[in-house]
């Protein structure tokens, strides 16, 4: 049987968090666009909150379901009983305390953000200086850089589990996956064609 570490998705969304700066850079350029108009902490508030609230909401209460990417799902009843496994390491308190943890790290990473804003006010001089929409694109693009953060954080709890540990783990029951994950994308029967390894014996 196969390593449920060789899940092509685990890596895809892992690979996901390179994408994290590029949004975090595009957020630093929105920020700066414009005069404020508005103290600084309630600026910083707005963009936090759409930020980081939805999706810590939806990982502590019904974290995203992992095997879906680009608003294509698996359907829950395709899953492989490994697979249903790995789902039960993502429905945990621990990964609940790291999505905790990874939005408050995101809000420490938007204050430095905003403290930098001065350094790149005349790079963003080519935008468009009306800071209300600058800013609406920045808490935009700062949700974005936490769905890449929150995300790769997860599966990452998978990666580092014990194969003694995995091979313990009950797969987690059709129903269950249906009620306690969020499922985003229309749902098909495959995404990645899946990795087999054929054993050849002798007779």
């Amino acid at each position: 049987m196969r390593s449920f570490r060789s899940e092509p998705i685990l890596w895809i969304h892992v690979a996901g968090l390179a994408a994290m700066p590029i949004f975090l850079l595009l957020c630093l350029l929105f920020l700066s666009v414009g005069q404020p108009v508005l103290p600084v902490w309630i600026e910083l508030l707005l963009v936090a909150a759409v930020g980081v609230i939805p999706l810590l909401w939806m990982q502590l209460r019904r974290p995203f379901y992992i095997f879906a990417i680009l608003g294509i799902a698996i359907k829950p009843e395709n899953l492989t009983e490994q697979q249903r496994k790995i789902l039960c390491l993502i429905n945990t308190k621990l990964n609940r305390v790291l999505a905790l943890v990874a939005a408050i790290l995101s809000i420490g990473v938007l204050w430095q953000l905003y403290q930098a804003t001065p350094l790149v006010v005349n790079v963003a001089s080519f935008l468009p200086q009306w800071h209300g929409v600058g800013l609406v694109l920045a808490a935009l693009t700062f949700l974005a850089s936490n769905l890449f953060l929150q995300i790769p954080v997860s599966v990452a709890r998978v990666l580092v589990t014990n194969d003694t540990e995995f091979a313990a783990i009950k797969p987690l029951p059709l129903e269950k996956i249906k009620k306690d994950f969020t499922i985003l994308g229309v749902r098909v029967n495959k995404i990645l064609p899946q990795l087999t390894s054929e054993v050849k014996t002798e007779e």
